[in-house]
């Protein structure tokens, strides 16, 4: 994937799930620093996956960027950022430095 190759690029260590089973699957294995989460994920989509990110003490402060190409109302969703499709590589870097940043919506409270 593109993301993948260009996050590298910029420095960042990266693991990539197809669907959303896999990705909790790989999220159960390792502790990542941040989370770049699209919302249309085959199988399990993204929400479920934030929720259950949101609900398990090891996960809920990891920082996740929302991703999605839907206009629908996100405000309700505690995630650190949302970057809506479509947007450049540059923009991704920058919102995920930035959301690294900030840390996860609530962490440390």
């Amino acid at each position: 994937m593109l993301w993948r190759a260009a996050l590298r690029l910029e420095g960042f260590d990266t693991v990539e799930a197809g669907d959303g089973i896999e990705a909790l699957r790989i999220l159960e294995q390792r502790t990542p620093d941040l989370v770049v989460l699209d919302l249309g994920l085959p199988i399990l989509d993204g929400l479920s996956i934030q929720q259950e990110l949101a609900a398990q003490a090891i996960s809920r402060e990891i920082p996740v960027v929302i991703v999605t190409g839907s206009s629908d109302d996100l405000t309700d969703v505690d995630v650190s950022c949302i970057l809506r499709k479509p947007f450049t590589v540059d923009e991704l870097v920058r919102t995920i430095r930035r959301c690294m940043h900030l840390g996860a919506p609530g962490a440390g409270s």
